[in-house]
């Protein structure tokens, strides 16, 4: 390998020609093992940042969207940092594990469960199923514009409400008309095979006027909310389902810009989004 050295005694020394020659051929042979080798995506970043490092080559970084990696140079202190999805490698992973978003050895001590957003919403169902049920009874389909079924926060809100030219009580009376103990009576089995502790409250319209100092919209609303559940328990509805039954007068209007609107003057039965306190398959 060596190499004369010129005549007029100019030129590089014979060792540092051998010893380029001699680095030439172990980058040759390092080239090719690499060549050879299975691809890893995680190897051939150790790979590249380490030879940066060997010749002293500067990474360029910005101040937002940097994101490291294995064998990259790092900086103490990183600004807006953005978030990567990365998949891990699967060729170290000996066991599937479809249930996790990662793959691989990793994923093994992993124990992720389902949160209550991923959770299916049984209330959502409930409340479909529900609505379908008083669909196909024609003692409630009747009065459709008169029972609202709504799903809330709290619960299964049913509401059985007065309208302009239809109403569920007599005016001054706590005794509903007939159509409305049919349809409430038509309720009770359906309710029964719900597992929800059940509240059951009064509403009465603004601007009523009562003859009986004594008895106003606190008695009256209170006295419609307990006939209602007199009827729900005749037919079929389990007394201890019962959680309260409370009469509010005219202090929650449905209609708040309207308190004198008809519609504010009625029955709300509330199924609790809530578990029982005692399991409804325990008996005694």
């Amino acid at each position: 390998m060596a190499r004369k050295k010129a005549a007029d005694g100019g030129g590089i020394p014979e060792w540092l020609v051998t010893f380029a020659d001699l680095m030439s051929i172990l980058v040759c042979f390092f080239v090719l093992i690499i060549s050879f080798s299975i691809q890893d995506q995680e190897k051939l970043q150790v790979v590249a940042g380490s030879m940066r490092d060997a010749f002293g080559v500067l990474a360029v970084q910005k101040k937002s969207g940097v994101i490291e990696k294995d064998g990259n140079p790092e900086r103490e202190f990183l600004k807006q940092v953005s978030a990567e999805l990365t998949e891990s490698e699967t060729e170290y992973s000996n066991i599937n594990h479809d249930e996790f978003s990662k793959q691989g050895q990793e994923a093994n001590t992993y124990d992720i469960e389902k949160n209550d957003i991923e959770k299916a919403d049984q209330f959502s169902l409930a409340s479909a199923s529900l609505k379908q049920a008083f669909e196909e009874l024609p003692e409630i389909t009747s009065l459709s514009d008169n029972i609202i079924v709504q799903d809330t926060e709290e619960g299964i809100n049913i509401i059985i409400s007065d309208q302009q030219g239809r109403s569920m009580f007599p005016e001054g009376s706590k005794y509903p008309f007939e159509r409305t103990r049919r349809a409430i009576a038509a309720m009770a089995p359906l309710l029964e095979k719900m597992p929800n502790q059940i509240r059951i409250t009064g509403h009465t319209a603004a601007g009523i006027i009562y003859n009986n100092p004594r008895y106003g919209r606190w008695e009256l609303s209170a006295d419609r909310a307990n006939a209602i559940r007199g009827i729900l328990e005749e037919f079929g509805l389990s007394s201890d389902r019962v959680f309260s039954v409370a009469g509010k007068g005219d202090a929650e209007p449905f209609f708040p810009n309207d308190p004198y609107l008809a519609s504010n003057q009625r029955v709300t039965i509330l199924l609790v989004r809530e578990k029982p306190p005692v399991p409804v398959e325990l008996k005694p």
